[in-house]
Formats: structure tokens, sequence, C-alpha cells
């Protein structure tokens, strides 16, 4: 079994930044990607960033220039820096796990962009 953790969501104006992390623990033998869904009210689930065991990464467009990605192997934890904030930014970030074929997933952290 796998557990998620995601950290550092909150309120911000829109413009700022918000750093999030998500650790990773329990039976991570071989990971073949992490990265970061988010989904706001009434919306659909998106995928955001992403990123590969072989560090390659993907954005959605609209975060392209804006959000970087990246990982730390040796704690197992995948970050999401995200600067200049718009208020459609505003959703619930979700971390997730890619092992052996199964997705694993974390619990969410609430990001609102004030306008």
């Amino acid at each position: 079994q796998v557990q998620l953790v995601e950290s550092g969501g909150g309120l911000v104006q829109a413009g700022g930044s918000l750093r999030l992390s998500c650790a990773a623990s329990g039976s991570i033998f071989s990971i073949s990607a992490m990265g970061w869904y988010r989904q706001a009210p009434g919306k659909q689930r998106e995928l955001v960033a992403s990123i590969t065991s072989g560090g390659s990464t993907r954005y959605v467009d609209r975060v392209k220039g804006r959000f970087t990605i990246s990982r730390d192997n040796a704690k197992n934890t995948v970050y999401l820096q995200m600067n200049s904030l718009r208020p459609e930014d505003t959703a619930v970030y979700y971390c997730y796990l890619v092992q052996r074929g199964i997705y694993y997933w974390g619990q969410g952290t609430q990001v609102t962009v004030s306008s």
C-alpha cells in the first residue's frame, strides 16, 4: 500500500505563489510517474503536471511557464511550484503516483486564489 500526503495549499492573492508538496510512503518499489491533478467545484478533473521516473515533465497548456514540477527521489516527494497564480487556478490539488500500473491518490489540498 502507498500513502500520499499533500501540503502547501492555502489562500493567496492573484499574482502570488505557492509551493505544494506530496510525500509518498509505504510499499514503494518502482515509481513510474508522479504528478498533480486539480478539480474545481462543478469542473472536470484536470491533469496539471506530471514527471516520469526518467525526469520528463509535462504540463497542461494553461500553466506552462508558471508552474514547475520537481521531485526529490531520496524522499519520494514531488513538488509543484506555482507562480503568477490566477483566480482560475483555484481548485483542490491532488497528488498521484503510478507504480506497476496502479494509481494512488492523496487526500488533496485546497488552493484558493483571490482577485
